[in-house]
């Protein structure tokens, strides 16, 4: 009997969509739905690359992050109404940016910028790994809508790149943590992983007690485990 709040197996994942095109005047976009966190991310070209990029005929892949005043149970002021950005927020999209970047071929886009949005509509758990799993789709369409204009010979992206959480829970490894699940962790970890298994980056945190080997192991297992899902899906979403 699985001790889950969600009554999911340790191993299980939520359910995932992965709707593409979601938004219609945007050169890329994907609906992202890990169960109850919902990420629209949106992907725009821009002719122009940051000033420490001019002349140097490479492109960029940036990423910004933000969730919606409503997205979680109790209302959160907008950050642009405070001032500024937390720093909670700016880790997050730095994150996104370096995820992409890491698949991404910049040399063969040109002097042009993509910007990847990932607006959370939903909160629930798992936001930053949901963003990036739904923005390598964003950003494949928006490459692809290059090709088909001619600006481009191939899509630049030497491979996929997915996230995935995955904790300890109640002294289990657990994989893909809801929200219920996060906030009573024992330890919370997050991997960046490529479809075909490379390490892209791993974030790990113990909560209240320092962790083993054998558990870590465990969670690495359960989070390629969950990338080979979510690979297939972002795939799927492609055709």
């Amino acid at each position: 009997m699985s001790t889950r709040p969600s009554g999911r197996k340790a191993g299980e994942m939520r359910t995932v969509s992965l709707e593409p095109n979601f938004s219609p005047y945007a050169e890329g976009s994907c609906l992202t739905k890990f169960g109850n966190t919902h990420v629209l991310c949106t992907a725009t070209i821009e002719e122009k690359v940051p000033p420490f990029l001019r002349n140097s005929g490479t492109g960029w892949v940036t990423a910004e992050y933000g969730m919606l005043p409503r997205s979680t149970h109790t209302r959160t002021a907008r950050e642009a109404a405070r001032g500024k950005q937390s720093g909670r927020t700016q880790e997050i999209q730095r994150l996104i940016g370096r995820s992409l970047r890491a698949v991404t071929n910049l040399s063969l886009i040109g002097e042009r910028q993509i910007r990847i949005d990932c607006d959370v509509i939903q909160a629930d758990g798992g936001t930053r790994t949901a963003s990036i799993t739904g923005a390598w789709v964003a950003l494949h369409y928006a490459f692809s809508k290059l090709v088909r204009d001619g600006e481009l010979d191939q899509v630049p992206l030497r491979d996929s790149v997915g996230a995935v959480s995955c904790g300890i829970f109640q002294g289990v490894a657990t994989l893909d943590l809801d929200y219920t699940e996060d906030s009573n962790a024992d330890a919370d970890t997050n991997y960046v992983l490529t479809g075909s298994g490379g390490i892209v980056e791993i974030q790990g945190t113990a909560e209240k007690k320092p962790f083993s080997r054998e558990l870590l192991d465990e969670l690495l297992d359960l989070a390629y485990r969950g990338i080979e899902e979510l690979t297939k899906l972002q795939k799927n979403a492609l055709l």
